[in-house]
Formats: C-alpha cells, sequence, structure tokens
C-alpha cells in the first residue's frame, strides 16, 4: 500500500490522535486504537503506557470480551488536571478551564480595556484563570491550588503573535502591547507551559477541531472588530515562516482614494471590511452608531444604509477569499466572529466566491458560519496546550 492508498487515520497515528480517539468515544480499548491507527498492538501499548503515565489516560475497568480476555477499557481523566485558556478580544476576553479531551468546565466572559496595556489587562485574566483552576475560589496567581492541577495555559491575542517566542510584533489596534512578550510576562506568574499565538488561529484549531476533524484542509475567518484568518493544512494549523501566515486584515482590496488603515496604508480589508470600518463608515454618512453591536442591530433592523456597507463588506472579504480559495484549495471556508450573524454579508461573501474562483476549487467547497459557539476560541487554546503535553508524552 503505497502512501496516497493509506487510510487517513494510518497516516494521522501520533499519541494526539490516540487521545482524541478516546475522548471522543470512538476507542475504549487498545484493540480499538489499533485497529483505528493501523499501529501494531505493541506499538499501541507503548503509546497508551506512556500517555498513562502522563496522567493523560487511565484505565477504567474490564470492557467486554470477544472471545478472548477482557480487554482494558481507557478514557481520559475527567478530574484533577486541567488546561486553562485565555481569547482575548478588543473589548471582551473569554477565560477557562477545559480537561484533557478539549471539554469546557468553566468559562467566563469579562469586559476589557486593550489600552490599558498587557500587564494590567493579562495579569487580571491570568489570576481569573487561578480561581477557575481553584473551582471558582479565589486563588493567587502561582500558588499550589492551581500549580497542582494546571497543565498550561493557551493565550489568544488579537494581534500578530511571533509563535516560536510568543512576543507580540506590530499589532495595529494594541497600543503598548508592541514587542510585549506575552509568553515571558504569563511563565512568570504561573508554573505550567504557557503559548501564545494569535485569537483567529485559535479560532481556527477550535472550530477544525470541533467541526471539521475530519477535513485536511480548511480556512477559518474571524470578522469582528478587526478581521483576521487561521489556516488548517493537512490536518494541522499552519503558521508559516514567522507565524504570520492566514494574516489577511492588511490585503490591498480598494485602490486610492481609499479609507486609511490602522498600519499605515490605505484600502486594506481591515479598513473597508471589519466591524471597525463599518462603524467609522455609518458615522461619516450621518447615521448615529456607537459600535459594532449598533451596526448588527441597523442591520437586523433593514437600515438601508449599514445594509449596503454590509453588503460591500461582504464583497471585499469573497475577493480576497477568492485569491485564498484559488491558490489553497480548501474543503471548508467558514465564516465566524460578530460579522458572521450578518445575513446580507455572508451573502455576499458566497455570490463573490462563487464568481470569482475556479469551478474545480468551488465544486465541492462548503462555505459556512462557524458553528462551535463562544467558547471556540478557549477551545483552540486549550487544544495547543494538550497537543504539546500530548507531544512530550
Amino acid at each position: 500500500m503505497t502512501i496516497d492508498e493509506a487510510p487517513r487515520e494510518v497516516l494521522r497515528s501520533s499519541p494526539r490522535d490516540l487521545l482524541r480517539w478516546v475522548a471522543t468515544g470512538a476507542a475504549v480499548s487498545r484493540a480499538d486504537l489499533s485497529r483505528l491507527s493501523g499501529l501494531s498492538p505493541s506499538t499501541v501499548s507503548q503509546r497508551v503506557e506512556a500517555l498513562i503515565s502522563q496522567g493523560l489516560l487511565e484505565e477504567t475497568g474490564a470492557g467486554r470480551s470477544r472471545g478472548g480476555r477482557r480487554p482494558r477499557q481507557l478514557a481520559v481523566p475527567t478530574g484533577g488536571a486541567v488546561v486553562g485558556a485565555i481569547d482575548l478580544g478588543a473589548h471582551h476576553a473569554r477565560v477557562g478551564t477545559l480537561d484533557l479531551s478539549g471539554r469546557v468546565v468553566r468559562a467566563r466572559t469579562l469586559p476589557v480595556r486593550i489600552e490599558d496595556g498587557p500587564e494590567e489587562v493579562l495579569g487580571a485574566l491570568l489570576a481569573e484563570v487561578s480561581a477557575l483552576v481553584a473551582g471558582g475560589t479565589s486563588t493567587a496567581v502561582g500558588g499550589t491550588s492551581s500549580a497542582g492541577a494546571l497543565r498550561g495555559v493557551g493565550v489568544g491575542i488579537p494581534g500578530p503573535v511571533q509563535h516560536a517566542t510568543g512576543r507580540i510584533v506590530s499589532p495595529s489596534r494594541m497600543p503598548g502591547w508592541n514587542g510585549f512578550d506575552v509568553a515571558a510576562f504569563c511563565a512568570d506568574r504561573i508554573e505550567a507551559p504557557i503559548i501564545v499565538d494569535n485569537d483567529a488561529n485559535l479560532m481556527a484549531l477550535g472550530a477544525h477541531r470541533t467541526a471539521h476533524s475530519e477535513l485536511d484542509h480548511a480556512v477559518y475567518i474571524k470578522a469582528g472588530t478587526g478581521i483576521g484568518s487561521g489556516v488548517i493544512s493537512s490536518g494541522q494549523l499552519h503558521r508559516g515562516a514567522q507565524g504570520s501566515a492566514g494574516d489577511i486584515s492588511h490585503c490591498r482590496v480598494v485602490a486610492d482614494p481609499a479609507p486609511a488603515c490602522s498600519c499605515g496604508n490605505s484600502g486594506c480589508l481591515e479598513a473597508v471590511a471589519s466591524g471597525a470600518a463599518l462603524v467609522t463608515a455609518l458615522r461619516d454618512q450621518g447615521v448615529a452608531v456607537d459600535d459594532l453591536t449598533g451596526v448588527i442591530r441597523l442591520i437586523d433592523d433593514g437600515d438601508p444604509h449599514a445594509t449596503g456597507l454590509a453588503r460591500q463588506a461582504g464583497r471585499a472579504i469573497g475577493e480576497i477569499l477568492a485569491v485564498v480559495v484559488n491558490f489553497f484549495n480548501p474543503q471548508v471556508v467558514a465564516i465566524g466572529g460578530r460579522l458572521a450573524d450578518c445575513e446580507p454579508l455572508m451573502a455576499s461573501v458566497r455570490a463573490t466566491l462563487y464568481e470569482r474562483c475556479l469551478p474545480l476549487a468551488t465544486q465541492t467547497l462548503l462555505i459556512e458560519r462557524v458553528a462551535a459557539g463562544q467558547d471556540v476560541g478557549i477551545t483552540g487554546a486549550a487544544h495547543l496546550v494538550i497537543d504539546r503535553v500530548v507531544g512530550a508524552a
């Protein structure tokens, strides 16, 4: 059997995949894992023992016999160890703890002011993670209650992140954050592995693991106050050389004269089609609107100005995505964030993709909303940590 002929499960048989099969109920024994992975029973047994020694799997008793010795059942531990997750946005942050299968244990949404700076914002969010780990009782960050159970913390940042170092690089809407070493700051306060990534990448990973884990190639767009995207290639999050893969926000879509962008250029997708851009455009037309929530309310009420701008934004997003689809040929394009609930925008994205893309690229392409809900970002953050922990097993 050649690589091209091999079943997808055979090509993906890492310890993380074994853990995922047990977590989802697809496998309850070593024999099940051997059947799904195509690995020999001895290899499966070695990997399972390593996962058990790391506290990532446990044996829960004997299962049903199929003619021989009753197999020992496997499960992901439901108590004790958890991972922390922070999904930071411009105005709110979702903070949670998840178990080692990626299921949410506790979560909260907190208001934030990104302009307050990294020390204040991240310090408060890390304290909240510690409190959630302790079961809701306030605990000092790095204290014994959190250190004993916490296996790591994943942190999502709404700006460019150099993933290898955990450092923020030239964010356009985060004054005072440029060059800040998020990983080092967090590591000084919590004795557990810290993994930092862009928030769009977290959404992509969370949505893929939740809804499209059987697909190899996918693009996920986060359209809210800003615009970003995450790319899944061959089933893995693709970051590129420095971690900026998927950053579509500063692709140019409008020729001069065009709206100025926060990056210093003009006509960028973010300056034309983001939530912040829609707020600015409506105000320029004399429409009183405070924020993106107000824009969406106007669209839902059928306001012609807001609806027209939403359609234009959808076309702009679709034009950039058409290039991505023709170049990358994904199986799914999924849009999340606040603007994904805007039907005029979604309709324009779909129409533009079908108009601009090659027929072969859209023949089986799924174009849909991200359906994982408000926890998609912290789910992705948790899986970053879980993958790191499993990889070390």
